[in-house]
């Protein structure tokens, strides 16, 4: 039975991921997986395979479900194993065949050029019912108010050649393509918000009135905010600048906001879900919400900046799950 001894050293930030014992008995070859952190295939992946004088042994690319097989028997001793995929950083290990001719490499896990990371692409509806809108002001210049909309909800698009694509440990199909080169499609994914103003909670009836009177967001001529993003910039492991246009309170502004891609994974309705952080700070002022009450000098009642806070879960497809 070969083994595949060691995972070497890893050129840029992907890894190899154990390489125990050849699975099942008999059979030849190199078998492996390749994958990205969160488990989905890279279907796009090329595997090749060099002896310790350099010269190439084996060139294979991985299939729709990120597999690398192949039947040919291999010589025994040490190889050098490098995996490639356009947009991720390559993978670099030592495997060792026996006297089987097998090796088998383990799972490879492929971590995005420069770090950033985006989920699978298509459709990924919002789910109110697990994320969060809220947005903190400052209270008499000494503590915090928080609020929360309860009724809200939305639509990601990431764009064809964003992410890998592929099978994320038998959670089914992302029905996605590969990935390509450049920008990897980023500035075609997209995000359109829909809030439901009158929807406010502060966890207090009479501010919560006042909140949605004409002095504030003033429900009754502007009863949604909506945000519609126009572009997309990375800015480090797992993060993103989203840059989008806010409609509040009958003004629309250009609004950018710091979002962090938390994963991926199967949820127990059978779906799949993302999770995204994302935050921004708003100047009511900018907003036409000019009212305040200064309760001595230089300290107002309510501040002036909101800090706006957002826990996402979105579910793979155009519509979500009945549960």
């Amino acid at each position: 039975m070969g083994r595949a001894v060691g995972t070497g050293s890893a050129v840029g930030a992907g890894r190899a991921v154990g390489t125990g014992s050849a699975v099942g008995a008999g059979g030849t070859g190199l078998r492996g997986q390749v994958r990205t952190r969160d488990g989905w295939a890279v279907q796009h992946a090329v595997v090749t395979m060099t002896d310790m004088s350099g010269t190439q042994v084996l060139r294979q690319d991985a299939d729709e479900n990120g597999s690398v097989r192949t039947d040919a028997a291999l010589a025994p001793g040490p190889y050098t194993v490098v995996v490639t995929a356009v947009g991720y950083a390559p993978v670099a290990s030592t495997a060792l065949v026996t006297a089987s001719g097998r090796a088998e490499v383990g799972t490879v896990v492929l971590a995005r050029q420069g770090g950033v990371e985006l989920p699978p692409p298509g459709a990924w509806s919002l789910d109110p019912a697990h994320s969060a809108v809220s947005a903190v002001a400052q209270h008499l210049g000494i503590s915090s108010v928080r609020g929360r909309f309860t009724e809200f909800g939305g639509r990601i698009e990431i764009a064809a050649g964003a992410a890998g694509t592929g099978n994320a440990g038998g959670t089914g199909s992302t029905g996605g393509t590969g990935s390509t080169g450049g920008a990897y499609g980023v500035e075609a994914s997209r995000v359109d918000a829909v809030i439901n103003a009158a929807s406010i909670d502060t966890g207090n009836a009479l501010r919560d009135k006042h909140l949605k009177s004409p002095d504030f967001l003033d429900v009754e001529r502007f009863p949604e905010i909506t945000y519609s993003s126009t572009g997309l910039t990375p800015a480090g492991p797992d993060r993103w600048t989203v840059h989008g246009q806010l409609s509040l309170h009958g003004v629309v502004r250009e609004v950018n906001l710091d979002l962090s891609y938390l994963g991926t994974g199967p949820d127990p309705w059978g779906g799949v879900r993302a999770a995204f952080r994302a935050t921004t700070e708003l100047h009511r002022e900018d907003f036409a919400m000019n009212y305040n009450q200064v309760v001595q000098a230089g300290i107002s009642a309510i501040g002036t900046t909101l800090r706006v806070e957002l826990d996402i879960q979105a579910v793979q497809g155009e519509s979500l799950p009945s549960v």
